[in-house]
C-alpha cells in the first residue's frame, strides 16, 4: 500500500538534498500545498551536506537541537502551515547519518542528494561515496528501522498478524535517478524498454540506485519510485559542476545581461524539463500507486527534445536579439564528448499512462524561469 492509505493524519516528509535547487523548491511547495495525497503535513526534515535554508514561509528562527550521530540540527515551526520543521546538516555516505535520518520513521522519503555529471566523472570516488554508497546506506537504514519495529511487533503477545503487517515501517521513496542511465547508441527517442547501459561514471551510479531501489521494494523493505530526470532547464542561481549547465546558463545569463558560454555545437539535441515540472514529477510520484507502478520501479519522465540552435531561437522570440548576442561560442571537447553520449528525446509513454505532465515548448520553459526567478523582468 501507499503511505497514502495509512490510518494516521499527519505526515512526515525526509528531503535528502533539501539544499539544492530542486530541494529548495520542493520544500516550498510542500509547504505551500500543506498536505500530500490528503495527508496533512505536520513534521519536514531537511537534510544536506550544507546546511539548507529554512523556508521562507516559516515564520520563526530556528532553535539549536542535538542528535546522536552528531550532525550539525536546528528545528524551526511554521504557523501558517502548522509544520514542525528539522534541519540536518550531514553527508549520507556516512551510514548513520541514515540511520539517525530515518530513526523518525518518515512517510515519505524524497532522496535528491547526487554528485553531478561532470563532478562524478572528474572525482570518481566521491561519485561512488555520494551516488552509490549513499543510496545503499539510506536503504539500509530503511530496511533496519523496519525489521526492528517487525520484531517488536511480533513479540508483542497482544499484536495480531494484521497489526504488524500494519504497524511494518515501509515508507514511499522517491528517488532522483537521470536519463544518464542509459548509454548510445540511441534511437530517435529511447522507448520505454530500452535497456540501460550508461557510458558514464554518474549514470553508472544512478543505475546502481534504481536497481537496488527495485530489489528493496521487491523484497517489501521500501516502497519505491525512481524517476529518470530529464535536464532541467532553466536551472536558477549560480552553475553547478554538471556537464549540462550550460544548457541552463545559455538562458540563464543572457536574460539578466551576462555573457554565457557555449561549450557545444549548436546542433546538439537534449532531453529538457523546467524546474516546475520536476517538482511536479516529484509530487506525483509521492502519492502514485505502486501497484500501477508495477515491478519495473524506474520510469523515463516527460519532457522536451531541442537542440540548442531551438534553444537560442526561443530565447530571441522571449528576449530579443540582445539576449542572443550575449552567448559566445567556446568548444570544450570534455563537454561534447559527455553530452554526445547522453539521450537526445524519449517516448515517455508510460510515464504520461501513469500521469506525470510535462512542458508544452521550450518558449514556455523561459517564459517560467522569468515569472518565477526575475518578477518578469529581461535584460533586452
Amino acid at each position: 500500500l501507499c503511505f497514502a492509505t495509512q490510518a494516521t493524519d499527519n505526515m512526515r516528509v525526509l528531503i535528502i538534498g533539501a539544499g539544492g535547487m530542486l530541494g529548495r523548491k520542493l520544500t516550498q511547495r510542500l509547504l505551500n500545498d500543506g498536505s500530500v495525497g490528503g495527508r496533512a503535513l505536520r513534521y519536514l526534515t531537511l537534510a544536506d551536506v550544507t546546511h539548507p535554508p529554512p523556508s521562507s514561509s516559516s515564520s520563526s528562527s530556528p532553535s539549536s537541537t542535538s542528535t546522536s550521530s552528531s550532525p550539525t540540527s536546528t528545528s524551526s515551526s511554521s504557523s501558517s502551515s502548522k509544520c514542525d520543521i528539522q534541519i540536518e546538516t550531514v553527508n549520507v555516505a556516512a551510514p548513520e547519518v541514515c540511520a539517525h535520518l530515518v530513526s523518525s520513521r518518515p512517510d515519505l522519503i524524497f532522496h535528491l542528494a547526487a554528485i553531478v555529471s561532470g563532478d562524478a566523472e572528474r572525482n570518481f570516488d566521491r561519485g561512488y561515496d555520494i551516488n552509490m554508497h549513499g543510496m545503499i546506506h539510506l536503504l539500509d537504514a530503511i530496511r533496519h528501522t523496519s525489521s526492528s519495529t517487525s520484531s517488536s511487533a511480533s513479540s508483542s503477545s497482544t499484536t495480531s498478524v494484521v497489526g504488524t503487517v500494519a504497524e511494518r515501517y515501509r515508507p514511499r521513496l522517491v528517488f532522483s535517478s537521470s536519463t544518464a542511465v542509459f548509454g548510445s547508441p540511441f534511437p530517435q527517442a529511447v522507448p520505454d524498454d530500452y535497456i540501460p547501459a550508461p557510458l558514464t561514471s554518474y549514470g553508472t551510479q544512478k543505475l546502481i540506485g534504481e536497481l537496488l531501489l527495485a530489489d528493496y521494494t521487491r523484497k517489501g523493505f521500501v516502497d519505491g519510485i525512481g524517476l529518470r530526470l530529464p535536464t532541467i532547464s532553466v536551472r536558477p542561481g549560480l552553475p553547478n559542476a554538471a556537464a549540462s549547465g550550460f544548457f541552463s546558463s545559455i538562458i540563464r545569463e543572457p536574460l539578466v545581461g551576462k555573457e554565457a558560454l557555449l561549450p557545444v555545437l549548436e546542433g546538439t539535441r537534449h532531453w529538457h524539463a523546467s524546474p516546475r515540472s520536476a517538482v511536479g514529477f516529484l509530487m506525483h510520484a509521492a502519492t502514485l500507486d505502486g501497484d500501477r507502478v508495477g515491478p519495473r520501479r524506474s520510469i523515463n519522465m516527460p519532457g522536451i527534445s531541442v537542440t540548442v540552435t531551438e534553444q537560442i531561437e526561443a530565447l530571441q522570440r522571449v528576449a530579443g536579439d540582445g539576449a542572443v548576442n550575449r552567448i559566445k561560442k567556446q568548444l570544450d571537447p570534455f563537454v561534447q564528448d559527455m553530452v554526445s553520449r547522453w539521450p537526445q528525446a524519449f517516448e515517455a509513454k508510460r510515464a504520461y499512462d501513469l500521469g506525470f505532465t510535462a512542458d508544452k515548448d521550450f518558449d514556455s520553459i523561459i517564459r517560467a524561469h522569468i515569472e518565477d526567478e526575475l518578477n518578469g523582468k529581461v535584460c533586452h
